[in-house]
């Protein structure tokens, strides 16, 4: 009997040896294999080239925004990020080799290129769209329209009150983008034409800023992309010499207003992968017909 409970014992310890020796080598295996990748739709692991990071200018934002969104459901294996803050910084993070695309409501200049080039940056201007500035001020305001001279005295000082353009007699407020800002640099060489700012006028880092302040105070004037225009503010007509015209979409397709420019993507050198995919969907029809329904103007029609 003594015999056989020894038998009975060793071969338990034989069994429970076994097993522990068969857990033993399951993890190794497991400890051995590569871990799993995602893969795209094309069957590649997923990598960097699967996501684009966009940069710049806030009158392109809510355009960039939106072809993103749009994309992103077309292919969603992929990615492609938007931010804002000014078409300085965007055009900035471009000479640093930190994003694929800059956004810009300007062209770069000679010193930004030059920059660019220093920094074995080639950049590479594609024009998406066009965009109108729209001059705008409180719906209690009853100016409803300025001429090209008098926007300029609002704006560089010489013109501190409503009574001198037509309206109450009350202070201006003025309000303007930061420097930062694409739409700041247009304004000031088109309508300033290289004047100052006034040092009293309130600057915003965002677009979203002006329509507020503006929305709040009977007083302030500022502008902003057309895009942004909503019940509540009011766009002003505008006459450079040419006759009062508003921010219609006819007038800014026609260049009859005269605060009409084009909107910019910059790469470094010719874009290729995800950056040319992203553009050429931009570019195409579905991604131009977004450019009209966000609120911008498309130059492929």
């Amino acid at each position: 009997m003594a015999n056989k409970l020894k038998a009975y014992t060793v071969l338990t310890l034989l069994v429970i040896g076994l097993v522990f020796l068969g857990i033993g080598c399951a993890e190794k295996n497991s400890g051995d294999s590569s871990p799993v990748q995602e893969t795209s739709s094309e069957g590649a692991p997923e990598a960097d080239s699967q996501g684009i990071f966009l940069k710049g200018s806030d009158t392109v934002l809510p355009l960039a925004q939106a072809e993103a969104e749009e994309f992103m459901i077309a292919y969603p294996e992929k990615s492609v990020t938007v931010t804002g803050g000014g078409s300085g910084v965007g055009i900035a993070a471009l000479i640093d080799g930190e994003v694929d695309i800059a956004t810009a409501s300007r062209e770069m200049k000679a010193e930004e290129i030059e920059a660019a080039k220093a920094n074995g940056i080639n950049p590479v201007e594609h024009t998406i769209a066009i965009d109108g500035i729209s001059v705008i001020v409180n719906p209690e305001n009853p100016v409803s329209e300025l001429t090209f001279d008098q926007l300029r005295g609002i704006y560089n000082g010489s013109i501190s009150n409503w009574k001198d353009v037509g309206g109450d007699d009350r202070p201006i407020a003025v309000i303007s983008r930061d420097s930062s800002s694409g739409t700041y640099e247009y304004f000031k060489e088109d309508v300033l034409l290289g004047d100052e700012y006034r040092p009293d006028a309130l600057t915003q880092p965002a677009t979203g800023g002006i329509v507020g302040e503006v929305s709040q105070n009977p007083n302030a004037i500022g502008y902003i992309g057309v895009a942004y225009l909503d019940e509540s503010v009011q766009a002003l007509s505008l006459d450079s010499g040419n006759g009062s015209e508003s921010p219609s979409p006819d007038n800014i397709i026609s260049g009859a207003y005269p605060l009409s420019r084009p909107l910019y993507f910059y790469t470094n050198g010719e874009p290729s992968g995800l950056t040319k995919e992203f553009i050429d969907y931009v570019m195409s029809a579905d991604g131009q017909s977004i450019v009209s329904e966000v609120g911008y103007f498309p130059i492929n029609s």
